[in-house]
């Protein structure tokens, strides 16, 4: 049983329609398609560890839905596409701080929020201190100046 198996794909699904459930349950906001993932919105907190809970294809959160995170989770679903229900166990054993856990660290520490972005502040001279040295404003935006494609449909 190797990663991409059947045995995966099967407990992907599993853990999907487990996450698909749990979500209907309660959540109180919005239910939308975005990223690939099911996402529920308006979760209780007790619902979901840290700031929202990939299960499977699904995204479970209070909030947290910026493009960034989508992203972010989005890996995680394809973790759990290659693992299936075999993916907690490893994640478990991967550890709970997210800057050692192999598996936040491949979808991403900055887009998860576990890291921030160095702040960018102006020198006396007026330039910027950090990412554009000529002060232009031409790269803007998190992903200088280009943004991630949302592929959003509402189910709800």
């Amino acid at each position: 049983m190797g990663p991409n198996s059947l045995v995966s794909r099967v407990g992907y699904w599993y853990a999907t329609t487990v996450g698909f459930v749990w979500g209907s349950i309660w959540s109180t906001g919005k239910i939308t398609r975005r990223n690939g993932l099911f996402v529920f919105t308006g979760m209780p907190k007790w619902t979901f560890g840290r700031g929202g809970s990939c299960v499977g294809g699904c995204y479970l959160t209070d909030r947290n839905v910026s493009a960034d995170v989508l992203e972010h989770e989005a890996v995680h679903k394809e973790q759990w596409q290659r693992y299936g229900m075999i993916f907690p166990i490893l994640y478990f054993f991967a550890g709970r701080d997210p800057l050692k856990n192999r598996f936040e660290i491949e979808a991403g520490l900055e887009k998860g929020g576990y890291i921030r972005r160095p702040r960018v502040g102006r020198t006396a001279a007026g330039r910027v201190a950090a990412g554009n040295p000529s002060g232009s404003r031409a790269a803007t935006g998190p992903a200088g100046g280009r943004t991630a494609p949302t592929n959003t449909e509402e189910l709800t």
